[in-house]
């Protein structure tokens, strides 16, 4: 554990476990502000493709899709390659589609570019392996859920802004056939300065780069014990019941929160008759709690785990998804705008605090096999919100499906509760957290 910071301090960038945390959160960002870039814009997309209902469906379904796959890489990746390498090539890779939607001439080239975009959403899987490995126990769900939340925020700025950004081209002469095509290339543009910054101010964990440590006869595989690292440290996560359980649950909070990114705005247009720069407004507010939401969740996940151990933290997971349900229902129910935004930011609060309190849990599940562990859970959101598209698709209405994904959320609360760990696994957990402490 020597080297991993027992603090965080946000005002500092002097140490390599600050400069990645503030890296790793704002690449974060960029990468989601530009995966939801084309949602709030939408309305103005159905137009120019004459989009039908089930195409759009096909769309949303796409954004999300095949980041599934590359999640489940990706955290592999990180084990064998190291964080810092793997996340400059996903920016920089990321950035071609992102770029190459503007280009889109007609549904079939948005809906290739689109899927290919969802790439981009694997990025929340590398800022939680190295905010992971930077940090020790007693603070490593905060910094989890702080970098994972802020980033997350990219979704709700992407609603607000990118109605503004075509509003603001529109100004300057462009057609709206044009504006959004100019609008969609500047986060293309933001995840290619990211690589640069990423790759030039971060390494993989305190005390180096891997490929560094490992040319100097130190075997960093898994980082904390390593299991062969890559594919080795994916079939060793593959093989533990809990992994599974917070895939689910995961599917439950993630999930839902990309599924509203991706039909919110559409929601408010459709179902309230807001205009597209009212319904981007409302829709950003959801993803904006992540701003402090998601670290709440984490930071409540540290301070019970300090009283009660392990266990706490799983306890606390089951109410927030609960709770998440619950309010969900309520959203569902909704009757008119104003009840709708405050069941949302109701919902939504314990939707991104269950994230948080979720990658609060990750680095104890199995410390040998981080990487395949964040992987796979992490990908385990993104059936839910895929499962959430293809739901709305055959019933064909946001209201019902809604409700639906309440009472499965509702249901999806007791994988929490079932996750167990042995009194050997909690003793061993609990003497790295008074190692790091001491240290």
């Amino acid at each position: 554990m020597t080297g991993k910071a027992t603090r965080i301090e946000l005002l500092s960038l002097s140490t390599p476990q600050m400069r990645a945390f503030h890296l790793t959160w704002m690449a974060f960002f960029v990468c989601f502000f530009a995966w939801f870039a084309c949602a709030p814009l939408m309305p103005v997309l159905k137009g120019e493709f004459g989009l039908t209902p089930g195409q759009i469906a096909n769309i949303n379904i796409a954004a999300v899709a095949v980041t599934i796959l590359v999640r489940l890489v990706i955290g592999p990746m990180c084990d064998r390659y190291g964080p810092r390498k793997t996340y400059t090539g996903l920016l920089a890779l990321g950035a071609l589609p992102v770029l190459g939607v503007a280009l889109a001439q007609n549904y079939e080239t948005f809906l290739v570019f689109r899927l290919l975009i969802g790439a981009v959403g694997a990025s929340f899987v590398i800022t939680q392996y190295h905010t992971s490995v930077m940090f020790a126990p007693n603070v490593v769900g905060t910094a989890n859920a702080a970098s994972a939340g802020w980033g997350n925020a990219g979704g709700g700025a992407a609603q607000a802004l990118m109605p503004l950004l075509l509003a603001a081209v529109l100004m300057m002469g462009a057609d709206h056939a044009f504006g959004w095509r100019i609008a969609l290339l500047v986060p293309g543009v933001l995840m290619l300065i990211m690589a640069v910054v990423y790759y030039r101010f971060t390494q993989d964990c305190p005390e180096g780069n891997y490929s560094d440590l490992r040319a100097r006869g130190i075997e960093i595989s898994g980082k904390d014990g390593g299991k062969g690292g890559g594919w080795a440290s994916f079939r060793a996560a593959s093989a533990n019941y809990r992994v599974w359980l917070l895939f689910i649950t995961y599917g439950a909070c993630f999930g839902v929160e990309i599924f509203i990114h991706n039909i919110a705005a559409m929601y408010y247009v459709d179902q309230f008759g807001l205009s597209l720069k009212a319904a981007g407004m409302a829709a950003a507010s959801f993803g904006l709690l992540a701003l402090f939401a998601r670290a709440l969740g984490g930071w409540l996940s540290d301070k019970a785990a300090r009283r009660r151990g392990l266990d706490a933290r799983t306890t606390l997971l089951f109410a927030l998804i609960l709770g998440e349900g619950l309010g969900l229902l309520w959203f569902a129910q909704a009757g008119n705008v104003a009840m709708a935004v405050v069941a949302m930011l109701m919902f939504g609060l314990f939707t991104h605090m269950a994230c948080g309190a979720t990658y609060a849990l990750v680095p104890f599940i199995d410390r040998k096999a981080l990487g395949g562990v964040a992987g796979i859970i992490g990908a385990g959101g993104n059936v839910g919100a895929v499962a959430a598209g293809f739901l709305l698709k055959g019933m064909g209405n946001v209201q019902q499906t809604l409700t639906v994904l309440g009472v499965m959320a509702t249901i999806a609360a007791l994988c929490a509760i079932a996750i167990r760990f042995s009194a050997e696994h909690k003793a061993r957990e609990q003497a790295l957290y008074d190692s790091a402490l001491a240290n």
